[in-house]
């Protein structure tokens, strides 16, 4: 009885020390990894806090693209917990119908001009760039096999403006008839804030996470236009 109490208690022992060197040698995989990755985000974009008068005239898909670069650094006391940081370009076009944003005007606030019985562009968008850096607090479940985990993160991300822009497309009349078949873009960014800075948050499985991330930052700057601020929703590809 007594040799298989003791028989036991080392088979006991050894699956003990077996499992905590597995462990640690899983561990020491995750953070001997390369941390660079490609974060990919497509996105639905909104215009939070826009007058009736504006947002009505709002249309479709409004959309955005933004593309960064990550460092993602994995916590020695537990890997499933890790920081990342990096570099990218975050883009937003925001599409309008029978409406001219003059974006080039030389009045004090910005001329939002509509044109629901004028001649007008069939196509017509406000589009900004901004070069950013995003910090995030990850959560992986399993960080052994990242695509087949749970990752969760929060985070924040600055920017500053690289390009703002308006393009029309496509000149009709008010019945809809095309007119001129030309494009107009006027680029200038002097009626808006060229700082950036957004609350992020992801939510997901694999490669792929549900993203968040709402400007605290006004879209204008004081006093051209109402306190309008960019709230993006959509889709993240990212290894981490």
């Amino acid at each position: 009885m007594r040799k298989l109490f003791v028989i036991a208690l080392a088979l006991v022992t050894s699956l003990t020390a077996f499992s905590q060197t597995t462990k640690e040698a899983k561990n020491k995989e995750v953070l001997s990894r390369a941390g660079d990755h490609l974060m990919l985000q497509i996105s639905s974009d909104h215009w939070m806090g826009a007058p009736d008068s504006v947002s009505s005239h709002i249309k479709g898909f409004s959309r955005g693209l933004n593309v960064y670069f990550m460092l993602n650094k994995a916590f020695k006391a537990d890997p499933r917990f890790s920081v990342a940081f990096g570099l990218g370009v975050g883009s937003s076009n925001i599409y309008f119908k029978r409406m001219y944003v003059d974006i080039a005007a030389t009045r004090s606030t910005l001329p939002f001009d509509q044109q629901d019985t004028l001649s007008h562009f069939k196509k017509f968008k406000v589009s900004n760039s901004f070069l950013e850096i995003p910090i995030e607090f990850r959560f992986t479940s399993d960080p052994v096999n990242p695509n087949k985990a749970i990752k969760v993160a929060l985070g924040a991300k600055v920017g500053t403006m690289l390009n703002a822009h308006s393009k029309g497309k496509i000149f009709q009349s008010n019945s809809g008839s095309t007119i001129n078949n030309y494009t107009s873009k006027v680029t200038t960014k002097s009626y808006f804030n060229t700082t950036r800075i957004a609350a992020t948050a992801r939510i997901g499985y694999g490669n792929f996470t549900l993203f968040g991330a709402y400007s605290f930052s006004s879209i204008f700057k004081d006093a051209v236009a109402a306190d309008i601020r960019l709230l993006q929703v959509g889709i993240t590809f990212s290894g981490l």
